[in-house]
């Protein structure tokens, strides 16, 4: 059931991202942008559909910030793929768009994507301008140095320090990097209700650390024709992990407790929010 829900939510992001992408001029740049946003799993745009859905926004007010968090998303990957940053060259199982195009065309699509997604959060259908100045305030904050941005940043400097990072330290690294966007996913809904956060933050913090964890297991068992991105690269690097702090059992019993936290914090939302419990346990569950 869950994986046909989480189908239907990525579909109607696609289509609504294509429909922007397609008013745009037919530029590389564009197709570039076409080529790393469209396609992936879409659990974020999943927890902003499900909490709009929760706290009674509907689903064609909900789209607009959940295509936003997929396109900035997007750019991060993006520009994460850069040989300036980790130097990917596949992606969802394509070629990362600097591979495709080159470096300048990757750094403007991703610029570009970061522009379109707070066009879209801002859009008037989104809701009064108090709730759209709300959601782009808070996007920008998880977008950049208190958030996102922060996390990489660390990651970055942890890669050239002389020491490893302690565990408390890529918990902090890592509820930027990877955390924040999806805190933010999850709390559109009652941002737009002007409802308590207090449940979906605690629940989005655990789900956060939760998907982290699962990516350094996945980094270290899976493959890059399942996974779509090259494998093993953490371990090579020698760089601190989850996975090789507590050893991939310990890493896997964490994840899994943080995945019963995540789906506690839910109880306020009774039986409404087994979408997001599904979605909480889908993160540890899942294969790519």
């Amino acid at each position: 059931m869950f994986p046909a829900a989480l189908e239907q939510a990525a579909a109607a992001v696609d289509a609504h991202l294509l429909g922007r992408l397609e008013a745009l001029p037919s530029l590389p740049v564009v197709q570039a942008m076409g080529h790393a946003a469209l396609g992936g799993k879409r659990l974020r745009a999943f927890l902003v559909l499900e909490s709009a859905r929760l706290h009674g926004i509907s689903q064609e007010r909900a789209l607009w910030p959940a295509a936003a968090i997929e396109a900035l998303h997007a750019y991060s990957l993006v520009h994460d793929d850069l040989p300036c940053m980790d130097d990917d060259a596949l992606r969802r199982g394509q070629p990362t768009v600097h591979v495709k195009w080159d470096e300048a065309t990757a750094v403007l699509a991703g610029d570009a994507l970061q522009s379109l997604a707070f066009e879209l959060v801002s859009a008037p259908q989104v809701g009064s301008g108090k709730v759209r100045a709300g959601l782009v305030l808070s996007l920008a904050r998880a977008a950049g140095a208190e958030g996102m941005v922060r996390g990489q940043a660390l990651d970055m400097a942890a890669e050239v320090a002389d020491r490893a990072l302690t565990l408390e330290e890529i918990t902090d690294l890592q509820a930027g990097k990877t955390g924040a966007l999806i805190l933010w996913s999850a709390l559109v809904g009652p941002r737009m209700a002007g409802a308590d956060e207090a449940p979906l933050a605690t629940y989005a913090k655990a789900l956060g650390l939760a998907f982290q964890i699962a990516d350094d297991l996945l980094d270290l068992e899976s493959d890059a024709e399942t996974l779509g991105k090259a494998t093993g690269k953490d371990a090579a690097a020698g760089k601190a992990t989850f996975v090789s702090l507590l050893g991939a059992e310990g890493a896997r019993e964490r994840a899994r407790a943080l995945v019963h936290s995540a789906c506690d914090a839910l109880h306020p939302y009774g039986e409404e929010a087994d979408a997001l419990r599904a979605a909480a346990r889908f993160v540890i569950d899942r294969k790519n």
